[in-house]
């Protein structure tokens, strides 16, 4: 059990120590720590002890004294040191099972911890925690956490999840409620499965925790070509009757808990809604009011004067086939100023088949293969194409392979919701 250190924070207690990227936190004042969680109680102190293991197999250990709050400067290569908490269902939605062989290993982990939804957000079913696992989450407030409901109905969520244990979702929530835990709920729509009738009743349970509960997203159900079973894609009519159940509920409440994803009005051939529709973007990693976010942000910015710009800039934007119609707009407006050229590339997934299209399922070969003869010298993508922190795509290739086959340079907006970085490319801003 340690935690192994990616990389050292510049100016940090442990760049002065000299510990480097690729050494082991062994413990912290003798206790061997199993998780991020650990370490940030562990190092809120004025005084510790540490061992390090370093590259070469050497082990020290370091005496220091810092302020209470003051980092060490570690940032981990995972946010568990121990064994992540393996998923027990077998969903007939999941995406892991929809994936091909020889894509890089991280992709076929199907983790449900608790403690990764605490720290990032992911999503969990709540059907693997066992009673330490409770009284640690009790004990140290542990929330929000974000739970993957799909439905209230025990028998339902048994048969969508494929686990018997599955079931017990209200009980798992009444525990939440009970120690005052905050959670968001998430519910994949599946046509004939959970949707319609289903979805009034999950979405009339779930507002029995109010007291806890952050917000409901509800996203389509994503099919690749690799799906063995038949699940319907989400269609045009049961978009906006989703669509219309949510508003309906949101309206029987009186407060904008519930939000379907931008998809759902992307499929229903729907204008977003406005900014308060979205519950204040609790649920942005889910999609839930992403392009409104970067349209609104796209409308202040260009209120500034811009007029002209001093040197011909050409960029070319790789987009989601979703997201096409916002960067279609963001394009023909910034053309309109002298010396900007911007096109849009809607990058179609032929790899995951032609229902997916989504940014962060775009693979570096349908970005190949889409852009080499289209003579573009500077190719703009967002991050969430990539690995966390890396320059690698989801089929392993980089960057520099898409660059070198392409002859194109390729630059990487970090911050998905903002055109921040789009304007310093174009205006030098």
């Amino acid at each position: 059990m340690s935690a192994k250190i990616s990389s050292v924070a510049q100016g940090s207690i442990a760049e002065e120590l000299g510990i480097v990227e690729g050494s082991e936190l062994l413990s912290v004042n003798g206790i061997k720590l199993r998780d991020y969680i650990d370490y940030q109680y562990a190092v809120m102190t004025e005084e510790l002890t540490f061992e390090i293991k370093s590259p070469d197999g050497s082990i020290e250990e370091y005496e220091i004294e810092k302020n209470f709050e003051e980092e060490l400067g570690f940032i981990f290569e995972s946010a568990i040191f121990d064994k992540i908490k393996p998923c027990a269902n077998n969903c007939i939605f999941c995406f892991v099972d929809q994936q091909p062989y020889g894509l890089r290993e991280s992709l076929y982990i199907k983790d449900d911890d608790y403690r990764l939804s605490y720290l990032q957000g992911t999503y969990v079913t709540l059907t693997n925690l066992t009673k330490k696992d409770k009284e640690r989450i009790s004990e140290l407030h542990l929330g929000p956490i974000y739970v993957s409901v799909h439905t209230t109905n025990p028998e339902l969520r048994a048969k969508m999840l494929r686990n018997k244990n599955a079931s017990n979702i209200l009980k798992e929530l009444d525990f939440l409620k009970e120690n005052d835990i905050p959670f968001h709920a998430q519910i994949v729509l599946c046509p004939d499965y959970n949707d319609a009738e289903e979805l009034k009743r999950s979405l009339n349970d779930l507002w029995k925790y109010k007291s806890v509960l952050g917000s409901i997203a509800i996203v389509p159900v994503g099919i690749t070509k690799f799906r063995k079973e038949k699940i319907k894609q989400v269609s045009k009519e049961k978009a906006i009757e989703t669509i219309k159940i949510v508003e309906e509920f949101n309206k029987k409440i009186k407060r904008n808990i519930a939000c379907v994803s931008d998809e759902f009005f992307l499929i229903a051939q729907m204008p977003l809604p406005e900014k308060k529709y979205y519950n204040g973007y609790s649920q942005l990693e889910d999609g839930v009011g992403s392009l409104r976010c970067l349209i609104d942000d796209f409308n202040k910015r260009i209120k500034k004067s811009y007029k002209k710009v001093k040197e011909k800039k050409e960029y070319t934007i790789a987009c989601s086939v979703c997201a096409k119609g916002a960067f279609i707009f963001f394009a023909e407006e910034l053309n309109k100023i002298e010396n900007i050229n911007l096109q849009v590339l809607p990058i179609k997934s032929e790899f995951w088949g032609k229902d997916v299209n989504v940014a962060g399922l775009i693979t570096a070969k349908d970005l190949i293969n889409q852009i080499k003869n289209k003579n573009c010298k500077n190719v703009i993508i967002p991050s969430v194409m990539l690995r966390p922190y890396t320059t690698e795509f989801l089929d392993g290739l980089t960057i520099k392979d898409v660059e070198e086959q392409t002859k194109t340079k390729i630059h990487v907006i970090k911050d998905v919701y903002s055109v921040k970085e789009l304007f310093k490319l174009l205006f030098d801003a």
